[in-house]
């Protein structure tokens, strides 16, 4: 079989998959719950109702959890290249690796290891990667981990710099699904990596700037490989947040953050534009979905589904929160 024949099929099963996700009818009626215990009820009539027991509904995370890692296992029983599903898990396997690390931090002076903060959505099984860790045997950790997890542990003997251990975490990261993208040798994939990066550095400076770093600090915490060079996001850390759609104009996603308005609440600002960037994130596959055979469907039902956990998950907390419903919808990523 062809790789055009092969990712046919596994476009072709994909839009099979479709009609479960959510439309925007189905948002709203989660919306227009009257509580928390109404938004579950409806939750339990959709695709989720599996995950969910009589008496443990309102633990609703591992619901939606468990519907995202059903979503990731079913795609990798038929897509071609599982570099494609790697892209997407690898972040989870990062997160793990943050909390076994923080735990072990936390014993080792008397505090207790939080396994229940570990996620199955990673490529690695949790288990699997406890016992690695806990053993020390790195070496058949992949993503360059063996690597990492051993220079964590030194920064952690000689400075406990846990600012410093997450920099060296997420540069890690991101060098590795920028490394799968381009061993898969899709235009379309690489574009969106692309895209990923350049998200995560432009929320990196926002934070630098909100915490006074220097411009010469910042390039440590940015990651190679996005469309917009670290050198302009240094120098954005010291102009107006209202200027960088204006540094940036020259990319797609300069163009994006352009549309959110500089807030003096901080948290206010950057809930607005984690929103604009995963929105962004988006926008990069939708061409995929107008072709039959673009690897790049993989990713977009995936990138699709976990917007559509963020999105139950805010409307969930909101009901718990009593939040402004108004506010909420204002929130929401776009769907598949």
């Amino acid at each position: 079989m062809s790789r055009s024949e092969a990712y046919g099929y596994a476009v072709a099963r994909i839009r099979a998959m479709e009609p479960i996700l959510f439309d925007a009818s189905q948002f709203q009626r989660l919306l227009d719950a009257a509580d928390l215990s109404g938004a579950l009820k409806i939750l339990g009539e959709t695709s989720y109702a599996s995950g969910m027991t009589e008496g443990e509904s309102a633990r609703f995370d591992a619901v939606l959890e468990a519907g995202l890692l059903g979503a990731c296992e079913e795609l990798a029983s038929f897509v071609p290249d599982r570099a494609l599903i790697d892209i997407f898990r690898v972040p989870y396997d990062f997160h793990n690796v943050k909390v076994l690390l923080k735990s072990g931090f936390k014993a080792r002076s008397g505090g207790k290891k939080r396994y229940d903060l570990l996620t199955n959505l990673g490529s690695i099984p949790a288990d699997s990667l406890i016992v690695q860790m806990e053993s020390e045997d790195y070496n058949l950790l992949p993503f360059g981990l063996s690597r990492i997890i051993p220079s964590c542990l030194a920064v952690w003997e000689q400075t406990k710099d846990v600012v410093e251990i997450e920099r060296l975490l997420d540069k890690g990261l991101f060098s590795a699904i920028l490394e799968l993208a381009k061993s898969i040798d899709e235009p379309g994939v690489l574009k969106w990596v692309r895209a990923r990066i350049d998200s995560e550095n432009i929320r990196n400076a926002l934070r630098l700037q909100r915490f006074g770093f220097d411009a010469s600090e910042g390039a440590a915490f940015l990651h190679d490989g996005g469309t917009i060079a670290p050198d302009v996001l240094t120098a954005a850390i010291s102009e107006p947040f209202d200027n960088w759609g204006r540094v940036m104009a020259y990319s797609d996603v300069g163009a994006a953050i352009s549309s959110v308005q500089a807030d003096d609440d901080f948290d206010s600002l950057i809930v607005s534009l984690e929103k604009v960037l995963d929105d962004h994130c988006a926008s990069v596959l939708g061409l995929a979905r107008y072709s039959s055979d673009a690897p790049e469907n993989v990713l977009a039902y995936l990138w699709g589904k976990e917007m559509e956990v963020k999105n139950i998950r805010t409307i969930l907390v909101s009901k718990g929160t009593d939040s402004n419903r108004d506010e909420v919808r204002r929130l929401m990523r776009s769907g598949y």
